[in-house]
């Protein structure tokens, strides 16, 4: 199965390409629980996807959490509500800002390299000749960098949160003498578990889909080096518009359970 990667996409193009994903998931699901799992690959995969991204993820975090504060405070002290800004930011980033924006990173950043480095792998030959040797090669590539994405990016998320946090008190900081103990518990104050667990469960949806999507890109990727620039740009923008779309998703299932 060779993907055709045309400059512009076709109606055809991309419903052949939602087929594609939805029995390239069905597979990851039957490799992952029906053969061998690459635990030295899985742990390597995670170090590239998740170490090698918490310093990009880390400081964007802390500017969000600095500048999202240094804006609203003169909003909020204008309606006399200025402590309420620590609660209102954090959970502003918790459930909506944070895994959104560090889930466009993270596919810019890991997804592009998943679909380079696969689809490099298949013009140059390298994924036949291990299908030639009686090697899994999607065992080996895929489910090894789906799995890895899909645990260290929920991880990613709550350290960028918390770098978020200290940003915020930074920014609120430079304009009063509030204490760390009173940010904090003006911060947590209103905070519940009903906040946090559906932007986790978001979380883990955005890390597999962008493993998934990129693997697919660069698996089925066209033949020639052009092959490889437009799969980790298809990559990119793919798991882009899919982030999105499940971020509209969960927004509307979140209102109905709680209204």
């Amino acid at each position: 199965m060779e993907r055709k990667s045309p400059i512009r996409i076709t109606t055809e193009q991309f419903f052949h390409d939602i087929a594609g994903i939805t029995f390239f998931t069905m597979r990851y699901f039957r490799n992952l629980f029906r053969s061998r799992f690459e635990f030295n690959e899985f742990i390597l995969q995670c170090f590239r996807t998740g170490y090698n991204s918490l310093l990009l993820v880390g400081i964007t975090a802390l500017i969000l959490g600095l500048v999202l504060t240094i804006q609203i405070r003169p909003i909020i002290a204008d309606l006399g509500a200025e402590a309420w800004l620590p609660n209102m930011v954090f959970i502003s980033v918790v459930t909506e800002l944070g895994p959104v924006i560090f889930a466009l990173l993270f596919a810019g950043k890991v997804g592009s390299g998943i679909g380079a480095e696969l689809s490099s792998m298949r013009v140059t030959d390298q994924i036949d000749a291990m299908e030639v040797s009686a090697t899994n090669p999607f065992n080996y590539l895929v489910v090894t960098r789906v799995t890895a994405t899909t645990i260290m990016f929920p991880i990613l998320v709550f350290l960028g949160d918390l770098l978020a946090f200290v940003g915020s008190f930074i920014g609120l900081k430079a304009y009063s003498d509030i204490t760390f103990k009173l940010f904090y518990s003006r911060a947590f104050g209103d905070f519940f578990f009903s906040d946090i667990f559906p932007a986790t469960i978001k979380t883990i949806f955005f890390g597999f889909f962008i493993g998934i999507i990129s693997s697919y890109m660069g698996y089925f990727s066209g033949k020639g080096t052009e092959g490889v620039g437009r799969a980790a740009n298809a990559a990119v923008v793919a798991s882009s518009l899919v982030i999105f779309l499940l971020d509209l998703i969960a927004v509307e299932i979140t209102d109905l359970i709680v209204y």
